[in-house]
């Protein structure tokens, strides 16, 4: 068999003789017209439970970084390059991740046509990634929600990579540094829940209030909206000037029509930035933003969810994931008679796409 044929065989073509993808049992060697890479030991999913994915944003920006330094390299012009991966079906599905966001972001595919060649050839199945739970899964999200999410974000403007800071999603990420992520640049902000003060208890750093001030205000983050039981005394918020909103429910349940009304409310009318956190930042805090995605940015629950996730790992947890795909009572009367004139209760889904 020719080279090229064996080379190519069952893998998901991108780019017509230049960019692949493959799922191969074995390490391959590179030869004189074909350049294979893998980046499965390279960008790793730090799971909290039964989790493995998707991968995050600065493992996105570093993957498109790398692909883009392989597609203009001299050295590699005139060479066929292929991603591969394994059959380790949850590296497969991070993988493919990556790979189909590339598309979407630099090769101005669709999520569809993206997914469509990564189906394509021998690569037909991805496992579906789940939520950061110890419990059996109950919703599953697909390669393409997490395409789709990505591309919707991409839409919105929410990222730039030309202008993306990776180093300092990076250091802002992790727990000692404050554990925050933007979910929307300037709009949103999900971080770990303030404490008494500052310390490491157990092994684990706890920031005070006082300590996201700086970050905060550089910002243009007005406003705080806490979901947890209170730990902190929401006045050294708002002596420091910043407006403060307790909207708590139960960790691990989903909101109840008056606090959705309520943060919807809240984030609508406030100027500035909104940082949104819980105990850990995860799961009540991304189930209230999604809302949002849903209701003014048009993201199907699916794509809020993978946008999320990939924005910050482990967010939108058990319920939370079918509160937001099997649609809820929308959140007040006017929005319900713009698109119901009999005034009937509409669900997230029917407000976005009605």
């Amino acid at each position: 068999m020719a080279e090229k044929d064996f080379d190519l065989l069952g893998a998901s073509g991108f780019i017509r003789d230049r960019l692949y993808f493959a799922t191969l049992r074995s390490k391959p060697k590179s030869t004189a017209n074909t350049h294979y890479f893998c980046t499965d030991d390279e960008f790793v999913y730090e799971n909290f439970y039964a989790d493995f994915g998707p991968l995050h944003l600065a493992a996105l920006y570093r993957y498109c970084c790398k692909l883009n330094k392989k597609l203009k390299s001299f050295t590699l012009t005139r060479k066929r390059i292929v991603h591969y991966t394994t059959f380790d079906q949850r590296r497969r599905a991070n993988a493919a991740v990556l790979i189909g966001c590339y598309s979407v972001i630099y090769l101005k595919k669709t999520p569809e046509e993206a997914f469509r060649s990564l189906t394509s050839g021998t690569n037909a199945f991805y496992l579906p990634f789940r939520d950061a739970s110890l419990v059996s899964c109950t919703y599953n999200l697909s390669v393409l929600d997490c395409l789709q999410g990505v591309c919707k974000a991409l839409q919105h403007n929410f990222f730039d990579f030309e202008t993306f800071d990776v180093d300092e999603y990076e250091h802002y990420e992790r727990v000692e540094n404050g554990d925050f992520n933007w979910i929307v640049p300037g709009k949103f902000l999900a971080f770990s829940g303030p404490h008494l003060k500052t310390k490491v208890e157990n092994g684990y750093p706890l920031h005070a209030p006082e300590a996201y001030f700086p970050y905060f205000r550089k910002h243009n983050v007005t406003t705080v909206v806490r979901l947890n039981k209170k730990v902190y005394d929401a006045k050294r918020f708002t002596d420091a000037g910043f407006q403060h909103h307790d909207l708590f429910f139960v960790d691990g349940s989903t909101p109840s029509d008056a606090i959705m009304q309520r943060f919807l409310h809240v984030c609508e009318s406030t100027q500035g930035a909104v940082a949104v956190h819980c105990k850990a930042g995860l799961g009540r805090t991304g189930t209230l933003i999604g809302c949002y995605l849903m209701k003014h940015y048009r993201f199907t629950a699916p794509e809020a969810i993978a946008w999320i996730r990939i924005c910050r790992p482990g967010s939108v947890i058990g319920p939370q994931q079918h509160f937001l795909e099997d649609g809820h009572p929308q959140n007040a009367p006017e929005y319900r008679k713009s698109y119901l004139p009999n005034s009937k209760l509409c669900s997230f889904s029917q407000l976005t796409f009605s």
